[in-house]
């Protein structure tokens, strides 16, 4: 089979389409043919060398797929060859073929095109198990998103509404902000121009719930952000790895601060985000009530195109990488 490979870090050169192995469905996993995959800042980081996989996981790039099962390892129970499918992976998805394990399988909703599927996997569990798992986004509540225009705020916008929250979002222009508004969200606030803590506390009086991609350099500004009882959540760290925080000011809110990743979890806690994923916000996808958001598809030979495009800026939710 053929796949992107990534020979030394470095830019989007270095990602190059190379024949390599195919791979084998060991026990518990199924051999998926892959119609697409999608592109997260994440692989950006492991192009760059700074975001290596776990252990265990392929050294491909990619996320996240959809396609078709191939093959099913021994142990698989509820899947067989044929069926349509999106994944979450710990990396291998810039390829013709991947294996997956079958708790990290969710099936292509309804009426939806089998590659438009592959837009969903990272950005379903990453909001899900954060927002909602952990956090407990309740109806009535406020949310704010940061980076409400990428693949990650536009998805947590329309779970973000589904749930009955407020939605509040930041983006970096007047039309990203514009496209949020359109998507659902009800506060959209343009971070060249205004302050969001400013604006969120005018508002609604602060967020019971924050989203955030870019660690250290908000850090101090979620927190004053709050409510009384808010829950801080932080996912990234474009804007920094190393910030100060005021215990003081947490401690009089009785709020929290938590950090997390998707990637590195183990197998088993995964399947458990997945499974939550299938049951409680796929009928939402079935019913259209939430909707993957493509900005374009680019060929997956081309895939160092779809790194230049994301790392330019402009992107409106996701880059889908197609097979």
């Amino acid at each position: 089979m053929r796949a992107i490979m990534l020979r030394e870090p470095g830019d989007p050169e270095k990602l190059e389409w190379a024949e390599v192995p195919d791979p084998v469905a060991g026990p518990g996993e199924v051999l998926v043919e892959v119609a697409a995959s999608a592109v997260n800042r994440a692989d950006l980081l492991q192009r760059q060398g700074h975001y290596p996989p776990p252990p265990g996981a392929s050294d491909i790039l990619g996320l996240e797929c959809s396609g078709t099962i191939v093959e099913v390892g021994d142990g698989v129970e509820g899947w067989q060859a044929g069926d349509h499918v999106c994944a979450l992976l710990a990396g291998g998805g810039y390829a013709q073929k991947v294996a997956v394990p079958a708790g990290q399988l969710l099936p292509v909703p309804g009426g939806m095109e089998l590659a438009t599927a592959a837009a969903l996997p990272e950005v379903a569990c990453t909001v899900w198990s954060n927002v909602v798992m952990h956090a407990r986004l309740a109806e009535g509540e406020t949310l704010l998103v940061h980076g409400g225009a990428g693949g990650i705020g536009t998805h947590a916008i329309q779970v973000g509404k589904a749930l009955g929250a407020t939605v509040a979002v930041t983006a970096g222009s007047d039309e990203r902000v514009q496209r949020c508004r359109q998507l659902g969200a009800d506060i959209a606030i343009n971070y060249r121009e205004q302050d969001f803590v400013e604006v969120l506390k005018a508002e609604t009086g602060g967020a019971d719930v924050i989203l955030d991609n870019m660690g250290a350099k908000y850090l101090g500004r979620n927190v004053d952000a709050l409510t009384t009882g808010g829950r801080l959540v932080v996912i990234g760290m474009q804007g920094g790895t190393k910030g100060e925080l005021h215990l003081g000011k947490l401690i009089a809110k009785r709020a929290s601060v938590t950090a997390t990743t998707l990637r590195s979890r183990p197998a088993e806690e995964k399947a458990r985000i997945v499974a939550d994923v299938r049951e409680r916000l796929w009928p939402w996808v079935e019913q259209g009530t939430v909707k993957p958001v493509i900005d374009r598809e680019i060929p997956l030979s081309q895939a160092g195109d779809a790194h230049r495009a994301l790392e330019a800026g402009g992107v409106f939710g996701k880059i889908l990488l197609t097979a």
